[in-house]
């Protein structure tokens, strides 16, 4: 499956976000909260909550269904995640019997949403584990063996442990949904009803969706029981508060416009139709002089894994994906989102421009469209409420924004070094230099003594 890849990345409340986007002002102190749990949120800087979180959070911890309408980047996982955890303070797990399970669509959300509560749950003495695909089954029936509290999982990986006997449901009674719109993309939904029919009733069932469409509204008629209903700003509300800009260009201009704008300063996603198009795509700039790599399902897990890392931590400025891919990649530093192949419908597009303006940081979206490609974004415009027109831009235009080339080639050698197997250790002595003599990457991705990123 597309877009299985690590990345650990919260929901946002970091303290640096301007209050004013995106803080409600009330504390988290004040929710009713463990004291453990409100020290350890306040330790990594955390301590007003956001809109989503304030409202539900009062609810969930009394027990009741919920179900909670919000974009990606509302802060959903500590909504969630919180009031779990409180309620999960009182009892033991048994063997194989986790007490409650988050569903989620992609093993790169699963990972995300665990490590988002890691250091939560280790404060207020709750055990969790990830159940995904693609990753080692000895660890996961370890953990079940032993005992786990929660469970987060993706629909596929933990019905085949129940089907071994690993995983016995009969002890659930909180289960958790997140992002159920995407499950229902990705086919997940007879696996989620399965499992649901198999948790007793009378438990806890928390339903989060960016919409109710595609068999949602009937899975939460058929699960949640007088459920309570929470919602953040429509999403195309939170699309109109980021740049736009739509280009008109010539299919020539594609691959050089591509890179010059890619070359600005900070992080850039770049979203592509294809899998091909996405290494294509990468290979072209990273000829031009920029840090890029793919992401994509056609890439093994370890590989889009260590891309996923590279681009979270600065070695890649710049991360291609194709959609399925890039819905699990939580990132808050998005500075840009570039449309390179312009998205098939409105909620495509939503669902891309989410990706930046995360947390209450500022960002932009620039969609490149040929001739052809007009009337289907002045469609897209309309149906998502924003207010801009497509403009043309030529080479001459291009240059006089200040849109410029990039530099030189980025070494072959500094990509491989960032998909290579990591070594075993020992393998490396400390003075052995690296292929070619390359040196170790910065931080901010550029080297020393090769070609850097331009500045405006």
């Amino acid at each position: 499956m597309e877009g299985d890849a690590v990345v650990a990345a919260s929901e946002g409340n970091e303290s640096t976000a301007p209050a004013s986007t995106t803080h409600s002002g009330v504390l988290f102190a004040d929710l009713g909260l463990p004291e453990a749990m409100v020290a350890a949120l306040g330790a990594r800087g955390i301590r007003h909550a956001f809109p989503i979180q304030a409202a539900t959070i009062p609810d969930s911890l009394a027990g009741r269904d919920l179900l909670g309408r919000g974009q990606t980047g509302s802060g959903k996982t500590l909504a969630f995640g919180l009031p779990t955890l409180t309620r999960l303070r009182s009892g033991r797990s048994t063997p194989n019997r986790p007490r409650a399970i988050v569903l989620v669509p992609t093993r790169e959300l699963a990972l995300q949403v665990a490590d988002a509560l890691e250091p939560i749950s280790r404060a207020v003495g709750v055990s969790q584990k990830v159940v995904a695909g693609g990753m080692p089954y000895p660890p996961q029936l370890m953990a079940l063996d032993r005992g786990v509290d929660l469970v987060v999982a993706t629909p596929g990986r933990l019905q085949d442990l129940i089907e071994r006997g690993a995983a016995v449901l009969d002890n659930v009674d909180i289960v958790i949904l997140d992002e159920a719109d995407h499950m229902a993309d990705l086919g997940f939904l007879p696996e989620v009803t399965e499992i649901l029919d198999l948790v007793p009733e009378g438990g806890q069932r928390l339903l989060f969706s960016a919409t109710l469409d595609k068999g949602i509204d009937e899975l939460a008629s058929k699960y949640l029981v007088d459920p309570v209903t929470h919602s953040t700003d429509d999403p195309t509300a939170a699309v109109s508060t980021m740049e736009h800009r739509i280009l008109l260009i010539e299919p020539s201009m594609k691959k050089t416009l591509t890179a010059q704008i890619s070359g600005r300063p900070g992080k850039t996603l770049i979203f592509v139709r294809t899998q091909l198009g996405a290494d294509r795509v990468a290979g072209q700039l990273r000829e031009s002089g920029i840090m890029a790599g793919p992401i994509h399902g056609g890439l093994n897990q370890s590989v889009r894994n260590k891309v996923l890392e590279a681009f979270k931590d600065g070695r890649l400025s710049v991360l291609v994906a194709t959609d399925v891919a890039a819905r699990g990649i939580h990132v808050d530093d998005v500075s840009q989102v570039v449309q390179v192949d312009p998205p098939a419908d409105h909620k495509t597009y939503v669902h891309r421009a989410g990706r930046t303006a995360r947390a209450g940081s500022a960002g932009s979206v620039v969609t490149l469209a040929l001739p052809h490609q007009r009337k289907a974004m002045e469609r897209i415009v309309d149906e998502v409420a924003l207010s801009i027109s497509p403009e043309r831009l030529d080479n001459a235009s291009a240059a006089a924004e200040g849109i410029r080339p990039t530099g030189a080639p980025v070494p072959e050698a500094w990509w491989q070094e960032i998909i290579a197997p990591r070594p075993q250790r020992g393998r490396r002595g400390p003075g052995r230099p690296r292929p070619d003599g390359a040196r170790r990457p910065r931080r901010d991705g550029v080297r020393g003594d090769g070609p850097r990123r331009p500045r405006y």
